[in-house]
Formats: structure tokens, C-alpha cells, sequence
């Protein structure tokens, strides 16, 4: 969340999309009807279901899955045809003025530079034009072809209202009055929300869906102020914190890139993530990149990371294949992988493709479970006939499964949607012979290194020299691990030279061995270490912060900085910069969140941005940016840098209506397949009906099925459809159905539902099938289908997160 869950009080317009907060995130939803009954803010939700959200709005619109961007692109056509953007925000914060390269082009669906043999886009076209003195170029009237603002009129001119319904489904005067509404939020003294979740995610184009979301803010000028901003509602309690601490290949903690094939040397990575600004007066806060990966390397390896050695460099992973979910299992699929451990994860419940995943976990040597449940995945070896028909005999994988404590029977802490972490204390022990994971690691840890030791191996420098500084090394407390990951000062750190003084004695900021206070103190020179610099000052000199329960709000505006500590720096609305124009006066007296004093930013939060910048230094307010401002045009993205709607890849329209004669963009061109994958997407003659997944208030995933009192209210599994497919096809209100994909299929009781509407396409109905997620063939439910036997091998071109919202199948009733 760029905002927190608290701030959502102080909004005037919630948009739910791409998510169902009501039903899958009911305690943060109060603050939904907090901002409804004490500010009269107004609530839309845009749903290819009528949802319990949908049920308190003042608007719902019904849009077919998978078509997010054809909606939101229509949305950023109306804003920029009607002029319905905070235009002096827009100029200030974004790109808007910025002119883009010559070459450049979009032409029936594809960006310039598209290789498709390869799926990827050479980016060379993309971009920013730069002068001689290393600056870009702008044309402040908007008026040149090239700047970003006329390129995305002209990209988005496409959107048409006429457009988004052919595409969406959704009806023509919904579209335009869900315009007007987000419209009236450009004004000054106005600001909207955006809440999403996986409904967004879980696309192939999930990262531009978000995305575009995000441009839209940016437009209406809703970026870190209060009441506004893009806000991703987490479906576990510690989602974030997991994020945070990145824990796969491609990402260092702190969402430090991590090196690639390219990255020979620690000088050429270091510089190729540390960019140099690009407009004058400009703070590029990456400039700090090397402080926060030496620091990480210096948590990691202590003594053995040297300035001499690149702090270790050379014992960083370089992979530029990546190892993500998807890709890990290909390995798999393909006989690459001997072994996998899975931490508190089920992915034959949760990865796409069941066949699939069952037959790669089969080729396996073997696989370790940590889990404090018993999971599908740690018992995909056994056969429980249609819901498991595999042959153990003929599965040779060994499996070792290792019973962990659940979050009440440990000490540690939370990082939730909004970014806050909280400490919580131990409720019970965890029973019988579960350790808890930390534990179970270290001893794992603890028994390779004696091995590596004893008969040495395959570059044993790295493991023989990580730091392992705990008291009971084959227990490490929670507590030394986020006093490790806040970081400490090793040499004593010492102020700046003075300038106009270089010979004057230097003052000690933190002294060697104390807890870091902030990252703005973290070193490049190997004297302080940091587990993760987003991070630090969670645990400082003087205590836990993170125990925090000061439940004070000074201001009134719900930031309550004394409750646990948001990071970075306890912040709790990012960009908030960009609450105040560049004079620094809010934009809205009446919810002044920063302003400039005329000596000092002050106001209910901490500044992002260096405190002491006037406004004429803090140019701009999105500086981990090296232009300082947001990015309408966006060379990072994948696909493209601007976004565009693609179909999903089972389409039930066969075609994308934006580009009907280029089949290279039907789908996303850039997305995620593997050789052998493509083959198995389902063709709409044979899998007429798009269908989705969800979640359901009575479950939490795949644990509570686990739990008698949620077996209780949601038993067995089901399907949904609406009233007009159960005539068609004959089904009446529980009836068991089969559902069936390229892939697999289920069976279940399927609840003919008023909540699920067909839509209207190209003069044609589209029906969709609803699919719950959380049964299994484990716990006290009623054992159940996997959802994800239906589900598509195919992930989001950025972010490689499957496609799980979009697909297509078949229904037919079962007969006996």
C-alpha cells in the first residue's frame, strides 16, 4: 500500500477493483465505511461479480475478466479528452512534459523493438530524449508530438467508451458515470483511493493492470496525499514481509536487483544501479545503492566482505533465467532439479496446472515439506482417486516433511498491507515435536556447513563464511534476527567532512556496535551492516519500535506514528512530497500533510525526501526515480511502456478487438510461456465460457480447511453460474457439474447464483463460471477438487505471477 488502511478514512472516493475487500479483507474494510459515513465518500467496485463489496456501493459495474486495462485505458481517455486532470500536479510529479525518443512507435498492437522469436522487446526506442549536459529534454507547454502527454493521448485515443463496452461488457452510461465520478477527483481539495488485490494480480498482465491504475492517480493528482494512492490489500498477515525480505534469486532484500549474467563485476552492477539524475537540482536517492548492498553483503558475510573483495560479490547468484515459481517447476518438469524445499507453501494447491505440477514433483530425488499442517503437496504421492490418481509406486521422490509452529506458537513479528510492523508475542508452544521455522533452517544450516567442512564441495567459501553471530546458533531468537535486519554500525559512523572545515574533527553519529537509527546512515564503505535497508530503524539503539502501541494520532488524519513502525524511516504515505505543490503548500488545507515552514518540511508524517531540501532543492517528489518524478512512460515494464490491453490467453473471443488482424497481439507478446505450454491453452470452440477464481470470507486460503469451525460453515466445495447459463445448459441449484479445461477437471455442487451475470460481446453473451479456491484432498472439509487443475502455465510478463483470474472451460452437468 502506498497509503496505510487507516488513511483510507480520509478519502473522498474508494475504487475496488481487482479485488474484493468486504469478503476477503473484512476488518480493513471498516475503514471503507468509516470514510462512507464520516467523510460521505462515495464507493465504486468494478467486478465481473456482484460481490458482498458490490453489495454497499454506490456504484457497481459488472466487466468481463481479464480486460482490467481496455476499462482503465477508456478511463485515462476520458480524463485527458475532457480535462479532467490535476494538471499543475501532473506537470510537477509525473513525466507529462518529458519527450520521448523519435523513434518510438506503437503500431497495431506491438512497441518497437519486438523479437518474436525470443518474446522480449529490445527497449533501445524507449525512453527519454537526453540533452548534451546528460538532462532530458521537456517541453513545458505539452505542446511538442513527442512529449509523454501527446503520446498518451494519442495512445489511449483508441479507449473509447463505444470501445471498453465492446471489449469489458460493461454497459456504456456505468463506464462514463464511473469517469465523471473518479473526473471530480483531479480537483485540488479532492482525492480517491484504489483498492485491489489479486483480482489485478494474477493476470499475464498483471503488473500493467496495477499499473495503469497507478497513471490514473497520477493524472487525477492522488499519489501520496491523503485519502489517495494505489493500495494493494494483502491476502496473509506477513504477504508483505515476505515480499520485503525477497527471498528468491532474482531480488536482494529491500528490492535490491540482484546481478545478472551481464553483471561480471561488482563495478559494472553497482553502476548500472546507481543512475546519475536526470533533471537539474534532482536528489537520485539510488545513488545509495552501493551503501545498501554492502551493507547487505556486511549483514550476510561480516569480516569476509572487504572493499578489497567487492563485499563477496563473486558469491552472489548471477541468473538472469530467473527462478520463479513457473520457472522452478519447468526445471523440474524437464529433469533439471533434483531437490526442492517448500516453506510454508503448497503449491500443488497453489501453482497452475495440477498435471503438470504432480508429474515434476515426481522426477524429483527428493523434497522436504516445512508446514505446520499436513498440505496436498507433502502428499502428492498418494493416491485419493479422482482427486489424486497417481500410481505411488511409480513415484520414487522421496519426501521428508518437517512440522513447524504456526504464527500464534512464536514470538516475531508482521508486516502487514499498509507496510507496519508489529511485534507480537508467543501465544502457546507448538505442540508435539514442531520447531519453529527459524530453528529448523539453522539446523539445517548448521549441519551443511560441518558437511561442507568435512568433505568439502563446490565453492564452500560462501557458506563456510556467512556470519552466524546468534547466541544459540541452532536457535536464533526473532529478536536477533530483526535486530540483524536493522542493522548495526561495526566502525563508528562518522558525519560528513565539513566542507569549508575538512580538518575539523568529524562527529560520531552511531557508535560501533549500536543499532542503526535510519538507512540515510548506512555506509558504502563496509562499517555498517544491514539485513535490509528498508528495514532500518525498526529496531534501534533504544528499543523495539516495532512493539509500539501508542495509539496517539496527533493530527487526526489516522497516522498514529507510535503504533509498531511503517517502513522506510516509519513513513506512512509514500510520495508524500507530492501532498504539497512545489512551493510547498498542500494541496488541501483542509488535510495539510506536509508543508514547507520556510525552514523545514513539517506535518503528520515523515518527509520523503531529504528533510532539510527546500522546495527548490526536493524538485521532485519520486525520488527513488532518477528523473525525480513518476513514470507515465515506463521503459522497466516488459510489454511495453505504456499499457495496452491484450486478451488472456484462452480468450473466449478468439481475438483481441483492439488489433483483430495481428495474431501477435492477441495476448500479452511478452508474457511468460514455455516450449510445450502453449499447446496446452484450450480453444474457445471447445472451452466456450471464461472462467475465474476467488476466495470466500469462512476461509483463509488453504489452512482453514483444517479447522472445524470453518468446515462447518463452508463444508464442500461448489461452483457458481449464473441464472442464464443453468438454462442453457440444463443445470438447476445443486446439482453436481463437471468443469473442464485443456488441463483437467473438477467436480462439485454448483450454486446457480443472480451474482453472476453473461456479458454482452460483439453482440454476443459470454458466460463466466465462478470457482472458489480452498478445498483439498486434506483437512476436515469435505474433500474437494484443487482449483488449480484448471488453471493455465503461463505468468505475467514482469512479475511471472500465473494467470489465474482468466481462463476458459466447459460445464456440463454430471448424470448418473
Amino acid at each position: 500500500m502506498t497509503n496505510s488502511w487507516t488513511d483510507i478514512r480520509n478519502t473522498d472516493l474508494v475504487l475496488i477493483m481487482g479485488g474484493n475487500a468486504a469478503e476477503a479483507h473484512p476488518c480493513g474494510f471498516k475503514w471503507v465505511t468509516e470514510a462512507m459515513q464520516h467523510r460521505k465518500a462515495r464507493l465504486i467496485v468494478v467486478d465481473p461479480r456482484f460481490t458482498r463489496s458490490a453489495a454497499v456501493a454506490d456504484v457497481y459495474a459488472p466487466i468481463r475478466n481479464g480486460t482490467d486495462i481496455a476499462f482503465l485505458g477508456g478511463v485515462i481517455n476520458y480524463l485527458l479528452s475532457n480535462d479532467k486532470i490535476h494538471l499543475d500536479y501532473a506537470k510537477f510529479n509525473t513525466d507529462l512534459s518529458f519527450l520521448t525518443k523519435p523513434e518510438y512507435q506503437f503500431n497495431n498492437g506491438i512497441f518497437s523493438g519486438y523479437d518474436e522469436a525470443k518474446r522480449s522487446y529490445n527497449k533501445a526506442s524507449w525512453g527519454y530524449q537526453v540533452g548534451e549536459d546528460g538532462f532530458v529534454k521537456v517541453d513545458e507547454s505539452l505542446q511538442d508530438p513527442l512529449t509523454v502527454y501527446q503520446q498518451l493521448k494519442k495512445h489511449y485515443s483508441r479507449y473509447t467508451p463505444e470501445m471498453v463496452t465492446r471489449i469489458c461488457g460493461t454497459p456504456q452510461d456505468k463506464f462514463l458515470q464511473i469517469c465523471q465520478m473518479l473526473g471530480e477527483m483531479s480537483a485540488p481539495d479532492k482525492t480517491s483511493t484504489i483498492m485491489y488485490a489479486l483480482g489485478w494480480t494474477q493476470h499475464t498482465v498483471g503488473s500493467q493492470n496495477i499499473r495503469t491504475m497507478a497513471m490514473i492517480q497520477l493524472l487525477l493528482g492522488n499519489m501520496g496525499r491523503p485519502g489517495g494512492g494505489v493500495n494493494a490489500l494483502r491476502g496473509h498477515a506477513n504477504v508483505q514481509g515476505v515480499t520485503d525480505m525477497n527471498a528468491y534469486s532474482e531480488v536482494l532484500s529491500g528490492y535490491l536487483s540482484a546481478p545478472g549474467d551481464a553483471d561480471t563485476t561488482v563495478e559494472e552492477y553497482l553502476a548500472r544501479r546507481t543512475p546519475k539524475p536526470l533533471r537539474p537540482n534532482q536528489m537520485a536517492f539510488t545513488q545509495n545503492f552501493p551503501k545498501w548492498f554492502n551493507s547487505l553483503m556486511k549483514a550476510y558475510y561480516g569480516p569476509a566482505a572487504t572493499a578489497e573483495n567487492g563485499f563477496a560479490y563473486d558469491w552472489v547468484p548471477k541468473r538472469d533465467a530467473g527462478y520463479d515459481i513457473l520457472h522452478m517447476f519447468e526445471l523440474m518438469h524437464q529433469g533439471k532439479m533434483n531437490g526442492f524445499l517448500v516453506q510454508g507453501f503448497n503449491p500443488l494447491a497453489a501453482v497452475p496446472n495440477k498435471k503438470k505440477l504432480s508429474a515434476a514433483l515426481s522426477k524429483l530425488k527428493y523434497l522436504v515439506v516445512m508446514d505446520p499442517l499436513e498440505t496436498e503437496t507433502g502428499e502428492f504421492w498418494k493416491n485419493f482417486g479422482p482427486l489424486n490418481d497417481v500410481d505411488p509406486k511409480a513415484i520414487q521422490t522421496e519426501v521428508f516433511r518437517f512440522p513447524t509452529s504456526c504464527f500464534a506458537e512464536e514470538t516475531g513479528s508482521f508486516t502487514n498491507s499498509s507496510r507496519v510492523i508489529a511485534w507480537k508475542e508467543k501465544a502457546v508452544d507448538p505442540p508435539g515435536e514442531a520447531k519453529v521455522d527459524s530453528e529448523i533452517v539453522a539446523r539445517l544450516f548448521m549441519k551443511l556447513r560441518a558437511m561442507y567442512a568435512k568433505d568439502g564441495g563446490t565453492l564452500p567459501e560462501p557458506v563456510a563464511a556467512l556470519t552466524w553471530p546468534y547466541l544459540n546458533a541452532q536457535v536464533p531468537s526473532s529478536a536477533e534476527l530483526l535486530r540483524e535486519i536493522n542493522g548495526r554500525a561495526i566502525s563508528d559512523v562518522l558525519a560528513p567532512v565539513d566542507a569549508k572545515n575538512p580538518t575539523a574533527p568529524r562527529a560520531v553519529l552511531v557508535k560501533a556496535g549500536e543499532q542503526m537509527p535510519n538507512f540515510a546512515l548506512l555506509q558504502a564503505d563496509g562499517s555498517t551492516a544491514c539485513g535490509n535497508w528498508i528495514y532500518a530503524g525498526c529496531w534501534q539503539q533504544s528499543g523495539n519500535m516495532t512493539a509500539r502501541r501508542d495509539l496517539s494520532d496527533p493530527t487526526g488524519l489516522g497516522v498514529y506514528p507510535g503504533w509498531g513502525w511503517a517502513w522506510p524511516a516509519n513513513r506512512r504515505i509514500l510520495y508524500n512530497r507530492a501532498s504539497a505543490d512545489k512551493n510547498g503548500k498542500p494541496w488541501d488545507p483542509n488535510r495539510s500533510y506536509l508543508r514547507w515552514n520556510g525552514t523545514a518540511w513539517g506535518g503528520a508524517d515523515v518527509p520523503d525526501m531529504r528533510p532539510n531540501a527546500t522546495p527548490e532543492e526536493a524538485v521532485g517528489s519520486f525520488i527513488m526515480n532518477p528523473e525525480g518524478v513518476a513514470r507515465l512512460h515506463a521503459i522497466g515494464m516488459a510489454e511495453g511502456p505504456f499499457p495496452e490491453h491484450y486478451e488472456p490467453f484462452e480468450t473466449p473471443l478468439g481475438s483481441n478487438p483492439l488489433h483483430p488482424d495481428n495474431p501477435l497481439a492477441i495476448s500479452n507478446p511478452a508474457a511468460r510461456v514455455f516450449k510445450g505450454d502453449m499447446e496446452a491453452f484450450g480453444k474457445k470452440e471447445e472451452f466456450p465460457y471464461a472462467a475465474t477464481t476467488y476466495r470466500l470470507t469462512e476461509h483463509q486460503h488453504f489452512w482453514t480447511k483444517h479447522a472445524r469451525s470453518n468446515a462447518i460453515v463452508q463444508p464442500a466445495p461448489f461452483v457458481e453460474i449464473s441464472e442464464e447459463l443453468a438454462k442453457e445448459k440444463g443445470i438447476r441449484q445443486g446439482d453436481q457439474v463437471r468443469v473442464r479445461s485443456n488441463r483437467g477437471e473438477v467436480v462439485a455442487a454448483c450454486v446457480v447464483t443472480k451474482r453472476i451475470k453473461p456479458w454482452t460481446i460483439d453482440g454476443k453473451l459470454v458466460h463466466m463460471v465462478g470457482i472458489p479456491i480452498h478445498w483439498g484432498f486434506k483437512g476436515v472439509t469435505q474433500n474437494g477438487y484443487l482449483a488449480n487443475a484448471l488453471t493455465p502455465f503461463v505468468g505475467d510478463a514482469n512479475s511471472q505471477t500465473p494467470e489465474f483470474k482468466a481462463f476458459l472451460v466447459n460445464i456440463e452437468k454430471v448424470t448418473t
